[in-house]
């Protein structure tokens, strides 16, 4: 019996690692060596589907080629997952709620405005879940609101804008959130309501671009949950520079649970609520900043 890759061509080394490069290089993922046969069969369709004979002709192909930044990014959507749901991580949500919402309602009371960045976002389950505990909050509802998601992959946004999903997305819903802020749209898929996705709006982003960065608007509060694990310490040095960047002060940073600002001298406070610890960035002296 033929093997299911049997004419297919094999990656050296060297291919590789140029690939690898150029990939860290636009966006600051780093794949490690231990994944190149991962690697080569995520990128074998791709060779397919330009007629490339190997990796050597792919690498040129995205040095120099006049379509090598559509391919780029195609190449990365390969090599990634956006694995995500709506409500990730409840205690930490529920510490939201709680604890940081009833502050920035406090502290935003003059202007009235708040503004969230859900970094990496996905299809969009992680922006809307947050609209989602600001609606429920009741705190904001004649406020200036508005939840950007933003994310690499241009395939996920189109998802994301498009606002329907399936079970696997709904799993950890709870059922009066999905009866308040869902509608039916066939079977077994609901839409996200439209007054839900009227605070929330998305963009396509590569956190490794600083200057593309400066487009981000300020936010209050960032959430980049389960994005720093693809990149290197130095990568994630220049993503949290950006981030900081578009804080506003005395803003916060929250996480996902498997990753934290140890060893990367971030210029971050770590604040320790009730429910979770998260980060912000420190005020400036005399409130200045806004």
């Amino acid at each position: 019996m033929p093997r299911f890759d049997e004419g297919r061509p094999e990656m050296t080394l060297e291919e590789f690692r140029l690939l690898r490069d150029h990939v860290y290089a636009h966006c600051g993922i780093l794949i490690h060596e231990d994944m190149k046969f991962v690697m080569e069969r995520r990128l074998w369709p791709r060779l397919e589907a330009l007629g490339l004979a190997d990796f050597g002709a792919y690498h040129r192909y995205l040095r120099y080629d006049a379509q090598r930044i559509a391919e780029l990014e195609a190449a990365v959507e390969s090599l990634t997952t956006h694995e995500t749901y709506f409500f990730r991580e409840p205690a930490q949500l529920k510490a939201f709620c709680e604890e940081l919402l009833p502050l920035l309602e406090k502290k935003n009371a003059r202007t009235r405005r708040l503004r969230l960045w859900s970094a990496g976002c996905s299809s969009g389950e992680e922006a809307y879940t947050v609209a989602m505990l600001l609606k429920d909050s009741g705190r904001f509802d004649d406020w200036d609101v508005e939840v950007h998601g933003t994310d690499l992959s241009r395939r996920v946004l189109a998802v994301a804008r498009r606002a329907e999903y399936g079970p696997s997305a709904l799993r950890a819903t709870p059922p009066d959130l999905l009866e308040r802020f869902f509608v039916p749209v066939g079977v077994n898929r609901v839409r996200v309501r439209d007054d839900v996705k009227a605070w929330v709006s998305f963009g396509h982003h590569n956190l490794a671009d600083e200057a593309a960065s400066q487009l981000v608007p300020r936010t209050d509060v960032v959430f980049c949950r389960n994005v720093m694990i693809y990149f290197d310490q130095a990568a994630r040095r220049r993503v949290l520079g950006v981030i900081r960047d578009r804080l506003c002060p005395g803003g916060y940073l929250l996480l996902g649970h498997a990753e934290n600002l140890l060893s990367l001298g971030a210029d971050f406070e770590l604040v320790h609520l009730k429910g979770d610890l998260v980060y912000r960035r420190p005020e400036l002296p005399n409130g200045e900043g806004r």
